[in-house]
């Protein structure tokens, strides 16, 4: 819970989450020690210096970092767990739904839990599906285009495999489909995660919603194209947002276009933990002003009614998140018994 200097309430859904373990024990080979060290390296350039960890806590956290990183000492209401397997670089995965639920079971109402899949795995993945909906009630998926598979270095979202497990997610009510779109991480190939695919299935798939996390970046412009014209195609800010402390400029064009292009309604907040931290990321969020030379061009503006749908009201809306009794259940718990204090914009 964000607490304004009015003492106004922000509901905070934080839609990109993890529980890893990219530690040397865990890793298979190279490339496993690659991936978490690319990790790193974003978290200690784009972090303040006081939010920069040790590269062992930052290799393997435990439940309990991750719990008060994120609801004790960070301003999350709830936040989406998101699956992350690269089974072909760590030797228990990297971040599997099996090792998220165990946050989910000891947190309920704090976590939503969300599955993946490969269409790759044929049959048998469309079989783990089916199960894994069924034992978590998953409203939600996290693909991962780029990952490697044996010889295949990725899938397209528009391959006809692909389309049969979007078709599954349908049938399961599995509407929120958050596919990683963003900067690649070594040794993954950079175009296996571009966007252009995004734009075949949300026409094909009208009833899904795709999130497309890290708003496709290098690649805003094809991102905002398509999002514009395709009404189930979201935002998502992780790795965007942390910018807005090394690069503030940077982040203040993402946005305003994103504002532009895709309006309001369709942009989800996202840490990325851990890579980042929710505290500082929010403090700067909610002080941040779009420059006035864009919002002159753009017509863009950060509201506050935009930082509140952008925080979480997006986020619940997709989710069936109703806020006033998740605000009550939390209460009841004790989870506002300590708020973190807030770093309030001048005005």
């Amino acid at each position: 819970m964000y607490r304004t200097a009015k003492g106004e309430e922000i509901f905070v859904i934080d839609g990109h989450t993890h529980f890893w373990d990219g530690s040397p024990a865990n890793q298979k080979n190279i490339h496993g020690k690659q991936f978490i060290e690319c990790f790193y390296a974003y978290h200690s350039n784009l972090s303040p210096p006081s939010e920069k960890w040790e590269k062992e806590k930052f290799e393997k956290y435990d439940a309990k970092t991750m719990f008060d990183d994120l609801f004790v000492t960070g301003y999350d209401d709830m936040a989406i767990l998101q699956p992350t397997y690269l089974t072909d670089f760590y030797k228990n995965g990297f971040n599997t739904t099996e090792r998220n639920a165990a946050m989910k079971k000891s947190h309920p109402d704090r976590f939503i839990l969300n599955g993946a899949f490969d269409p790759r795995d044929g049959t048998k993945g469309l079989e783990d599906l089916h199960a894994l909906s069924e034992k978590h009630k998953l409203k939600g998926v996290k693909l991962y285009t780029a990952e490697w598979r044996g010889e295949s270095k990725g899938y397209k979202l528009s391959d006809k495999a692909s389309y049969k497990y979007l078709e599954a997610a349908q049938k399961l009510g599995i509407k929120n489909v958050h596919v990683h779109k963003g900067p690649t991480i070594i040794p993954l190939n950079r175009d296996a995660f571009d966007v252009a695919d995004i734009d075949d299935v949300a026409t094909s798939f009208q009833d899904l919603n795709f999130i497309v996390e890290h708003c496709g970046l290098p690649r805003l412009d094809d991102f905002c194209w398509i999002a514009t014209q395709e009404t189930n195609v979201y935002a998502g800010l992780a790795v965007a947002l942390p910018f807005i402390h090394t690069r503030p400029g940077y982040f203040a064009h993402v946005i305003s276009e994103l504002l532009f292009w895709v309006g309001p309604d369709k942009i989800l907040y996202g840490s990325d933990y851990g890579i980042w931290t929710p505290k500082w990321l929010i403090d700067k969020f909610m002080a941040f002003e779009i420059p006035a030379d864009v919002t002159k061009e753009t017509g863009s503006v950060l509201s506050m009614e935009t930082k509140t749908k952008i925080l979480g009201l997006n986020a619940a809306r997709l989710y069936g998140i109703d806020v006033e009794a998740q605000k009550k259940k939390i209460r009841a718990g004790g989870g506002y018994a300590h708020l973190p204090e807030a770093v309030h914009a001048p005005r």
